[in-house]
């Protein structure tokens, strides 16, 4: 056992207990989301004590050198003191511009952020709807192509940050941010390789980022984009879609439907999951770079099937998009 000193008290830590459980299950007030170390909401700084590494994945080198860690990933190694993160420095302001419906769930929330922010398309950051109320949204624009931010923010039933959004926010309004992770990024390297984007509802944001970035840069290769939805009505940025399918030879749009309609045929959208039309189309992975977005079962799900179709597992990068509590 280990003592951890957190808000004036001291809190007996057992072994192999994440550093989370310790403090929540004794009471102490941390925000806490996934439990995975994706979501970030449990975000804390280590005042003195060493930070195991595993505590630190995700996060930026210079969050990292200042001790911050994910306390869902922390199994102490000794004593520690942490604290909340203080908010100063890991955020800034930002004025919004827009809110825009894309659908009936999903809105468009384009910001502008009082200072540049450094950020690639495909990564994601977090948006304060109060100091201890955050949520993490990916980025649905590109630095080099927009003046703006983009988010693609589905309304979560009861949700306290979604809710603000899509029914409080005006343009005007102020907001803070947090900096942009992540690696769900493209790589201008790759230039000639085949990328291949699947997405579920509202995980079409950062592949839509990806996509546009990879088409500016030239990318010569083919790039599939696979966007899937229960019903046709959950499909978004159709027609900007196909204006890029035509514009740029070696770019393909797939909407995918679970159940067909009218709406469906009208918009030549697949009747079957993302996934199985991904598998219908390609017979081999290799040396594709892929991109997964979206629902964590269908993330799961392609990653597993398309390493076993060929693609190397360092190729794959996925952002799963999980729950962080009522959002």
């Amino acid at each position: 056992m280990t003592t951890i000193h957190f808000a004036g008290k001291a809190y007996v830590c057992e072994p192999r207990q994440t550093l989370l459980d310790c403090l929540q299950t004794q009471g102490a007030m941390v925000p806490s989301g996934c439990r995975s170390g994706i979501c970030q909401s449990c975000l804390m700084r280590a005042q003195e004590g060493a930070v195991p590494s595993l505590a630190q994945q995700g996060l930026s080198p210079h969050r990292a050198a200042q001790g911050y860690l994910l306390a869902c990933c922390c199994i102490p190694e000794g004593e520690m003191t942490v604290t909340l993160p203080d908010t100063q420095g890991l955020t800034c302001a930002a004025t919004v511009l827009q809110r825009v419906p894309l659908n009936g769930d999903i809105c468009a929330l384009r910001l502008h952020p009082d200072s540049p922010l450094d950020y690639r398309a495909g990564q994601y950051l977090r948006l304060y709807h109060q100091a201890d109320t955050s949520r993490c949204y990916s980025l649905a624009s590109v630095p080099t192509v927009d003046d703006y931010l983009e988010f693609h923010i589905r309304r979560i039933p009861g949700g306290r940050v979604s809710g603000w959004v899509h029914d409080d926010l005006q343009p005007g309004d102020r907001v803070m941010i947090g900096e942009a992770v992540g690696d769900c990024v493209y790589d201008e390297q790759l230039c000639e390789r085949t990328l291949l984007l699947v997405g579920t509802g509202s995980g079409l944001a950062p592949l839509y980022g990806i996509v546009r970035d990879a088409l500016s840069q030239q990318h010569t290769g083919p790039i599939w984009l696979y966007h899937g939805s229960f019903v046709a009505q959950g499909l978004y940025l159709q027609p900007e879609l196909r204006a890029l399918a035509a514009r740029f030879p070696n770019f393909h749009y797939v909407p995918c439907v679970d159940r067909e309609s009218v709406e469906s045929q009208a918009w030549s959208a697949r009747v079957m999951t993302a996934l199985d039309a991904v598998m219908a189309d390609h017979r081999s992975f290799s040396g594709y770079r892929v991109y997964l977005c979206g629902h964590p079962d269908m993330v799961n799900a392609a990653r597993l099937k398309i390493f076993v179709g060929g693609a190397s597992m360092s190729d794959i990068l996925a952002d799963p998009f999980l729950p962080s509590g009522p959002s």
